[in-house]
């Protein structure tokens, strides 16, 4: 017998027949012997209207009261779904955050989990009950409700699973695992069996969208082995799991790409200790996260700053660095929203030279020009122009020798 956590996002909770495919989903479990706990998303859409409500009526609303509203979302699921399972025959109950308590902090729209007291609900799993947990909420220490931000159903079930000490969390998709790359581009994609922490925290940040970042930073700290499936087939899925259980690790595990950046240069900027700090001082004060950073000094004494950004950040980087224009006197700002960043990730950099080289090489046969590029034990990444996004994944993804035979 295993403990394990099944979570399903909203599409997998869509309506009422999808719903009750779940309940037969974990009744399988149930019936196989395990003990079962469930973290439901809210109904697909229903999370952003319950959002649109909120700003309709203030543009400033209480982010306290936010979170009320927006939290409702997931417990009208789990309270559908421990019915749909009753009604097949399975002992079910719903449970919000507050009620296991899942303790955050005070950020309320984008709490982090601090703790989580899994006794009551491992008393009730060891009886042979199904625990249905409200996923992307929590409890803050003054007892108002919070809620996790993107994602927060994915790192609820991990962090659940971990609190419970379960075998494995089970996180039910639209896709059936993780893949060399997006399978709507490069149709060779192959699906992997496994995939180490750190390969699936560095595709995450980069552009794949099967995981959300945070909840695989739990994971891998939490050493919670992570399955990757869908809700609408019973293909076996992709494990995330510790790079020690991977016995034999490709160089090169996937490619990645998104076209959510914007490239920004700052040009002839005086070359003088202190500037970047001011620069990205600016940014930081209005919450902008910068990724790539390039400079470049000029022989007459000043350098041009050459970053990334999100692109729906581009309008606030433009005033916070129009506001210090006459602080560090550069010459022009330049933006570039028709870019994209493609990564390349494995753990067999740490240990196989010539990885850029390849991509570097590949790229170029392709004629596409890399503007800026960033590098990390066991990532590179490089900026492009937005039109070649998708024959830059093809190219890279075959000289790596990643297409299904």
């Amino acid at each position: 017998m295993a403990r394990i956590v099944m979570k399903f996002g909203g599409t997998s909770v869509a309506d009422l027949d999808r719903i009750r495919n779940v309940a037969r989903r974990v009744k399988r479990e149930v019936d196989n012997g395990n003990q079962v706990a469930v973290v439901v998303s809210a109904m697909s859409g229903v999370t952003n209207q319950l959002v649109k409500y909120c700003s309709d009526l203030s543009p400033l609303h209480d982010a306290r009261e936010y979170d009320a509203v927006v939290a409702t979302g997931e417990q009208v699921t789990s309270g559908l779904l421990a019915i749909a399972l009753q009604d097949i025959g399975v002992d079910a109950r719903s449970w919000q955050g507050w009620q296991i308590a899942i303790g955050t902090d005070t950020a309320h729209g984008k709490a982090r989990i601090q703790s989580i007291d899994g006794s009551e609900l491992i008393k009730q799993m060891d009886s042979g009950q199904v625990a249905v947990v409200a996923g992307f909420q929590g409890i803050a220490p003054d007892n108002r409700i919070t809620t996790l931000g993107r994602g927060g159903s994915d790192t609820s079930a991990v962090a659940l699973a971990a609190g419970l000490k379960a075998e494995r969390c089970d996180i039910y998709t639209d896709v059936d695992g993780v893949y060399t790359t997006d399978p709507r581009i490069v149709p060779k994609a192959r699906k992997l069996s496994k995939i180490s922490y750190e390969e699936m925290l560095e595709l995450a940040s980069v552009g794949a969208k099967v995981l959300q970042t945070r909840s695989v930073e739990l994971a891998m700290n939490e050493r919670v082995r992570v399955q990757v499936l869908s809700s609408f087939s019973d293909l076996p899925g992709t494990m995330v799991v510790d790079e020690d259980e991977i016995v034999e690790k490709e160089n090169v595990s996937g490619i990645a790409y998104s076209r959510d950046e914007a490239k920004i240069t700052v040009r002839r900027v005086p070359d003088r200790p202190g500037i970047a700090a001011t620069i990205f001082g600016a940014l930081a004060e209005q919450n902008v996260n910068v990724d790539m950073i390039v400079q470049n000094v000029s022989a007459d004494g000043t350098t041009d700053m050459t970053f990334t950004v999100g692109k729906a950040d581009l309008a606030r980087a433009h005033a916070a660095l129009g506001g210090i224009k006459s602080q560090i006197e550069y010459g022009e700002l330049l933006e570039d929203p028709n870019v994209a960043k493609i990564s390349v990730v494995g753990v067999g950099m740490r240990s196989h030279a010539g990885i850029a080289n390849t991509m570097f090489r590949a790229l170029a046969d392709k004629a596409i020009n890399i503007q800026v590029i960033s590098t990390s034990e066991i990532k590179v990444s490089v900026l492009i122009a937005a039109e070649y996004t998708e024959l830059a994944v093809r190219a890279l993804h075959t000289a790596y020798g990643l297409d299904a035979t």
